[in-house]
């Protein structure tokens, strides 16, 4: 059976690899092994999987004669479908400052999904599967060991209001309690729990001056690079900023992601973002106001949390009970599902969002 750490992400990792001896059975994922042509040729490799790692024609031969797997890089893409490790905002937005977001690799992958994803094409769509796969695979690493909270809010709310400034306290607040915050990683309310876990390790009034500097630039509309300069000035202005995670995906292309995540895992399929947030959520979600899409969250997380037989359902909270009991009344029903089951001791609904991190910690016990 492979062994979960028998992969190889960096340089750094192979030269280690080979200094031990040996390179069977590893997987190799998008390092330039270009320079390491004599290490693979000296190297036991059999069994071995490289996936899109650039390499000498000498040392590709030898690693397929000897019973490797060479999946080669895939020319003309604008991202790695191999990639090992989760996007940086500096990566995604790359080129930003110099020629405009529509040449970032953002853009182009989304432009590219845009052109390939109802043509058909079967090697388009298994590129796509297997970005995605190594993107859960990159996830499942970064997150191992940590307690994940999710916010889930609006993707509507705008920099300057009442209502960001709230979701950044709360990003805030649930950072400096030792959990990993973790969104859908677009604009609005999931920008601005990231933006919270960024300013946990700063003086509070950093965060102050940072809604005040991004409220000048309220949307990503109608300059998504505007929108991003904005955010990466701040991070420029109060570095080392907390670490957090955002999840978007490509499927709404049209929505930048947030420059405040620390990690990014973008996807192509929606659905697949979607379950996998709300499944690594393991210390419990905290749904902020939002429409259709936080309502659909929150009976997708309700589902399996109804269905748990052995008490431990994830938390939920929900923030702002004038609009989940009346403008969009779902408490109601999500407390009648609880009625009789173990997840009716792990559902609260609170009137701030400076309520949710005590009630959430408080439904952890």
């Amino acid at each position: 059976m492979q062994e979960p750490d028998r992969e190889i992400e960096s340089i750094e990792e192979f030269d280690q690899v080979v200094a031990r001896g040996t390179l069977a059975g590893f997987r190799v994922q998008s390092v330039d092994l270009t320079s390491r042509t004599a290490a693979l040729l000296s190297t036991d490799t059999s069994e071995a999987v490289f996936l899109g790692c650039p390499m000498e024609s000498e040392a590709a031969a030898k690693v397929r004669a000897g019973s490797a797997l060479v999946f080669p890089p895939v020319p003309d893409l604008p991202f790695d479908p191999y990639r090992g490790t989760l996007y940086s905002p500096a990566q995604l937005f790359e080129g930003l400052t110099e020629h405009g977001y529509a040449r970032t690799p953002d853009a182009l992958a989304y432009a590219w999904f845009q052109r390939t994803k109802t043509d058909g094409d079967i090697f388009a769509s298994m590129l796509r599967s297997i970005h995605d796969d190594a993107i859960s695979d990159a996830l499942d690493e970064f997150l191992a060991g940590t307690r994940v909270v999710g916010v889930m809010g609006g993707h509507a709310l705008e920099r300057g209001s009442d209502g960001f400034a709230g979701a950044a306290r709360l990003g805030r607040a649930l950072a400096r309690t030792g959990l990993t915050v973790a969104t859908g990683g677009g604009p609005g309310a999931m920008e601005a729990a990231n933006l919270g876990a960024y300013a946990a390790p700063h003086e509070d009034a950093m965060l102050d001056e940072a809604l005040e500097l991004l409220g000048r630039t309220p949307s990503f509309r109608p300059s998504i690079g505007a929108w991003a300069e904005a955010a990466f000035a701040v991070c420029e202005r109060w570095p080392d900023g907390g670490a957090s995670v955002g999840i978007p995906t490509w499927f709404y292309g049209h929505e930048p992601p947030s420059a405040f995540a620390s990690h990014i895992a973008k996807y192509f399929a929606n659905a697949t973002r979607e379950d996998g947030l709300l499944a690594r959520s393991t210390a419990g979600v905290v749904f902020l106001p939002g429409a259709a899409g936080t309502v659909q969250e929150i009976f997708d997380n309700a589902t399996p949390n109804y269905y748990e037989s052995r008490g431990e359902p994830t938390p939920m909270v929900l923030v702002d009970r004038d609009h989940w009991m009346r403008r969009l009344p779902t408490w109601p029903l999500l407390e009648a599902l609880a009625e009789g089951r173990s997840m009716k001791a792990r559902i609260a609904l609170v009137d701030s969002v400076d309520e949710a991190p005590e009630a959430l910690l408080s439904l952890l016990g």
